[in-house]
């Protein structure tokens, strides 16, 4: 008996003035497109989730967070204004999935980003033995 393994992906939309100049049909009908495009991938079971991002948040970096700031900023190419959450076979269809986005024709970009089982800094962590991490906190 073979088991299937699915790999998690996340579809991040990135840019949130690509609607823009759109009239209002085509704009109902992309917005209309993109709800019958999660829905099946919902119903297949390849899309556990997903949701739109508000425009605008707060980025907090600095030591200790101390800096807040406005942002992203709504009129950003790179911002992201939302994400599925896929569970595929591999990779290709999650790219597959993602040029079936009805917002390309009109610009908006999708970047497939794959969900990784442990942090790459946690794993790093892992790999150094127990005398350089004794070296590195002395």
């Amino acid at each position: 008996m073979s088991t299937t393994t699915k790999s998690d992906y996340l579809l991040l939309f990135r840019g949130n003035v690509w609607d823009r100049g759109l009239s209002p049909a085509q704009l109902q009908k992309v917005v209309s497109d993109w709800m019958a495009w999660f829905e099946r991938l919902k119903e297949e079971g390849k899309c556990l989730g997903g949701h739109p991002l508000e425009e605008e948040g707060k980025v907090v970096s600095g030591k200790q967070g101390r800096t807040i700031a406005d942002g992203p900023f709504a009129e950003s190419k790179e911002a992201i204004g939302g994400y599925f959450y896929l569970q595929v076979a591999d990779e290709n269809e999650a790219i597959e999935i993602a040029k079936q986005c009805p917002g390309l024709e009109y610009g908006a970009v999708v970047e497939v980003r794959p969900v990784a089982d442990i942090c790459s800094i946690k794993q790093r962590t892992e790999e150094y033995s127990p005398g350089q991490l004794a070296e590195a906190t002395a």
